[in-house]
């Protein structure tokens, strides 16, 4: 992580010179030699960041000397930040005085005595810099010609001649120990045995720890499978490897198995000439190779020529934590791929008892130990290689409650200094260890939130871009490559996804807890973060650049006294923050990102403005009601989060914030009955909102406080992606049009009307050419021309509208639709006709509050995709529409408020229409219990379907 520091550091240092022109006499020069100093230290540090973080490394002062490395790239950051800080200060006149020469001179003098202390402390970093890299010969550190990733030979023997590959034992585990592999074993024999003659690649894809190497060493050992092939080959890949010496040992395998003789001089053929060898001899056979762990993307590229596809129903098997690695075989193989999951709670089970009792008790739990056995096997979450190592080391103790309450209790301490329990960190430490140095950073974030806490992905992603993570260019925004980041390490097998939208695209994701114990191990021994999560846990000093509090106030009360943190993450809803803010507004001048969503926090400070370098700020879900003019000074902000808050009006100083890129703010009242006019509450926003130049989120705003007015400068929002406006009257329509016909990259449109009766028109020239969401909540004349003419549109939400004809005969052609909703009168019409060849990638279709509506028809060959289904008060409808018999992808189906008649008719027992739902895996009846918005009486009908699911 010294590696990441430095360059991160340097990155500042470059953009730095660049843009200060007008620097100090001298600093220029400083900051120049320190740039010079940090490259040329640069190219021991994956040598030397691998050495302080292998264990079996006793070195001491390798580990030193990366962490004083480390601790000067934070000093470097810290004083640039201070720097930009001071000139801004000089740039600020006082308010009315024009910015005379007077106060000029006067702001220049109240700044010069800081500006030579900044000097001085840039000479000392200089200094130790130097001193870092003269200490640098003394630990004899390698040069690295790698780009991206650390390097090691994880094979490598120590000392006393122990194997240190933890992944070795995957290959020689004994059938009879393995458990809840039946079902990918049978598929990967089908791919093996089966199918066509053409050379294909089987992979196994998953994270480190479900038992890849252990499944696939299973099929490849099988008689089946050993018979049915001329020759095989099994070659452990790691990160340490040369296509060459690839080569040989597959030629030596193939040998030695056949019984062949080994070519003559095979070690002295050039790279071409060894390829050949290769190939000849597969050229008449039908080969199986299988290689294990593989982490290079374009590994495909390299083996392929040795590979001939001779169409005799050759096979290769490759395992790896990475799709990127599966992906990049499709180029020139037909590829069947396996993602592995985690095992089922039930062989979980089985597999923990198995390896705990297989020598006594009968491979049974005794009864006293069930409870506690239990939850440990709970906190393994299922993955098979910590329930292998937790179940060994608990066969080594004593069968009583207590023994096994100290390793359930302590397994996160236990994960750092049991010996039986080395291989699994291991494992797990390699795909952190086998990451980019840009990465590193975003995994290590996800330690900063509690345990099982489900991780917005736009929240996240954002907090990157805050702490200066992802780095933009010109071609794509930062959200854009943060969101890749994003999904590579859900494609290494690090990040699990929780919740996918209608679109497929990540919502909520998370981490496997046991990864989740080694981030936080990690985190604290690179100074990345410190956590707070028991009551009586001291609060971090030194270098800490991050604090996650999931405990009292108390313990941010002491952290607001620290003023290095470059993030501050407040989990715990407890008491109020107000006196703990003032403090932290004070004195945290380097802080950039500050999260306390859901926190207890009534009033925001006058001194925000202090925070000048604060670039995410989340105050959702608090009960602040106003913000303070100070905001304007915030002058580096990026994120402003007041969704769910009482804020009403935004001060007028907010426009100043020129690196504005996401205003949120709304707040929805869940404590009475849904109205669609009342629910949502947006904001009133100032006139001069056109500044907000760098804007892509901005929603709600009432735009009947600013008018058309206001309407008409946000023709100046180039960049939106995103708008969300309410309380919209029929005079403002034609600026509505003129405005959005300027936003070239508006994706998601939502416009509110401000009663029911407004009648809105919006025939833009143009339609938006990017715009894929669309909600028009208001009453319409008609259906306008361009709406069916959007053709990246994915969803689209139509309420109040009150159309005479029937809109679904202009919509059902959209290419790309995946969800649509008829809400609130959007049709006025009495029968909604879903005709054949309409509607086919459909997957979400919510009718809601469709008062005239007495029949709805479903043609055959109209919905095929369709998954979801709502329907929701509509009185008139008496009978359950017969199509949906027919729609065979249905999941779940939900009717709500729906009329006594309907109801009955799809009752499991008595319902005359139940035959036309009983397909679908999930029906629900929903009923209004109470006056508040979730108060809902669920029943739920499980039909058969779903039930030969769960067995």
């Amino acid at each position: 992580m010294a590696e990441t520091a430095v360059l991160f550091a340097l990155d500042e240092v470059f953009r730095f010179l660049k843009e200060e022109t007008n620097l100090l006499k001298g600093v220029h020069t400083e900051f120049s030699d320190i740039k010079d100093e940090l490259e040329s230290i640069q190219v021991f540090l994956k040598d030397a960041d691998r050495r302080a973080a292998d264990e079996a490394d006793t070195n001491d002062g390798i580990r030193t000397w990366v962490k004083q490395l480390r601790e000067a790239s934070f000093r470097i950051e810290d004083i640039i930040d201070e720097y930009h800080r001071l000139m801004h200060m000089a740039k600020s006149s006082p308010p009315g005085c024009g910015g005379s020469s007077f106060y000029k001179i006067a702001s220049l003098v109240k700044t010069l005595i800081p500006r030579h202390h900044i000097a001085s402390k840039i000479r000392d970093i200089k200094v130790s810099v130097r001193g870092i890299k003269e200490r640098s010969e003394r630990y004899n550190l390698q040069i690295s010609h790698e780009q991206g990733s650390s390097s090691r030979n994880s094979t490598r023997e120590t000392e006393n001649g122990r194997w240190r590959d933890p992944r070795l034992s995957s290959l020689f585990i004994e059938e009879r120990e393995i458990v809840g592999f039946e079902f990918p074993r049978e598929e990967m024999s089908v791919w093996l045995l089966e199918g066509v003659a053409e050379r294909t690649v089987i992979s196994v894809v998953g994270m480190g720890g479900l038992g890849k190497t252990t499944l696939a060493k299973l099929v490849f050992d099988s008689q089946t499978v050993t018979t049915h092939f001329d020759c095989r080959a099994c070659i452990a890949v790691s990160q340490s490897y040369t296509v060459r010496g690839l080569m040989i040992n597959m030629m030596e395998q193939f040998c030695q198995e056949t019984e062949d003789p080994l070519p003559n001089k095979l070690r002295k053929l050039d790279d071409k000439s060894l390829i050949v060898e290769v190939r000849q001899y597969l050229q008449h056979k039908r080969y199986l190779i299988f290689f294990d762990d593989v982490w290079q993307e374009d590994f495909s590229d390299q083996v392929e020529f040795a590979m001939p596809n001779n169409n005799k129903g050759s096979r290769i098997i490759i395992t790896t934590r990475m799709m990127q690695v599966a992906d990049f075989f499709k180029k020139s193989f037909l590829v069947h791929v396996h993602n592995l999951q985690l095992l089922t709670p039930n062989k979980a089970w089985e597999l923990f008892c198995k390896k705990v009792f297989r020598f006594d008790l009968d491979g049974h739990c005794p009864p006293e130990l069930e409870a506690m056995s239990i939850d440990i096997v709970r906190k393994c979450k299922q993955l098979p290689l910590a329930i292998v190592a937790i179940g060994g080391l608990l066969s080594t103790k004593y069968k009583t409650i207590m023994e096994w309450e100290k390793v359930s209790q302590n397994l996160s301490l236990e994960l750092g200094r049991n010996a039986h329990l080395t291989s699994l960190t291991k494992i797990l430490s390699l795909s952190y260890d086998g990451l980019p140095y840009y990465l590193k950073p975003c995994i290590l974030y996800f330690g900063i939130y509690p345990e099982d806490y489900s991780i917005n992905h736009k929240r996240l992603t954002r907090q990157w871009i805050a702490e200066g993570f992802v780095k933009s260019d010109e071609r794509r925004t930062p959200e854009h490559i943060a969101e890749e980041y994003l999904y590579e390490l859900i494609h290494r097998s690090l990040v699990q996804v929780s919740n996918v939208g209608f679109e497929g695209k990540v919502q909520i994701c998370q981490v496997h807890d046991l990864l989740r114990q080694v981030i936080i191990r990690k985190m604290k021994d690179l100074s990345f973060c410190h956590s707070v999560r028991e009551d009586n846990e001291s609060i971090a000093v030194g270098k800490t650049r991050r604090l996650s509090i999931v405990t009292t106030p108390d313990n941010v009360q002491k952290s607001a006294n620290n003023s290095h943190f470059r993030a501050i993450h407040v989990f715990e809803k407890g008491e109020p923050l107000e006196h703990i803010m003032d403090k932290l507004c004070s004195k945290s001048s380097i802080l950039k990102v500050f999260d306390i969503q859901g926190t207890s926090l009534h009033h925001i400070p006058k001194n925000l403005g202090n925070l000048f370098h604060l670039r995410y700020l989340n105050l959702r879900n608090t009960k602040i009601q106003a913000l303070p003019k100070s905001v304007g000074e915030l002058q580096n902000l990026e994120t402003l989060d007041l969704r769910d808050t009482l804020v009403r009006e935004i001060p007028s100083e907010i426009n100043k914030l020129k690196k504005l890129r996401h205003l949120l703010a709304f707040h929805r009242n869940y404590e009475e009955k849904y109205s669609l006019l009342g629910f949502t509450t947006g904001v009133f926003v100032e006139k001069g909102i056109k500044n907000l130049t760098s804007l892509q989120n901005l929603y709600y705003v009432e735009v009947d406080h600013g008018g058309v007015d206001l309407i008409q400068e946000m023709k100046m929002l180039g960049q939106l992606r995103r708008l969300g406006l309410r309380h919209v009257r029929r005079e403002h329509g034609n600026a509505l049009c003129a405005a959005i016909v300027e936003m070239k990259h508006l994706e998601n449109l939502n416009i509110t009307t401000i009663g029911e009766d407004e009648t809105i028109n919006l025939n833009f020239v143009s339609s938006p050419p990017q715009l894929r969401r669309l909600h028009l909540k208001a009453k319409l004349d008609s259906l306008p021309e361009w709406i069916p003419k959007l053709e990246y549109l994915v969803e689209i939400k139509l309420a109040l509208s009150q159309l005479k004809n029937d809109p679904l005969q202009s919509l059902k052609n959209l290419p790309y639709l995946l969800k649509f909703g008829l809400w609130d009168n959007a049709y006025d019409g009495e029968i909604l006709h879903f005709q054949n060849g309409g509607f086919l990638k459909l997957r979400k279709l919510d009718l809601s509050r469709l008062n005239r509506v007495h029949t709805v028809l479903i043609d055959e060959g109209t919905l095929i995709s369709l998954e979801y289904l709502t329907m929701d008060r509509i009185p008139q409808l008496k009978e359950v529409p017969s199509g949906i018999r027919s729609l065979d992808k249905l999941k779940a189906i939900n009717f709500t408020e729906m009329p006594a008649e309907f109801v009955e008719s799809v009752d499991p027992d008595k319902g005359k229409d139940y035959r036309i739902i009983k397909h679908v895996p999930l029906v629900s009846i929903h009923h209004s219990s109470g006056p508040k918005f979730f108060d809902y009486a669920i029943r739920t009908i499980h039909s058969s379907s779903i039930e030969s699911q769960e067995n």
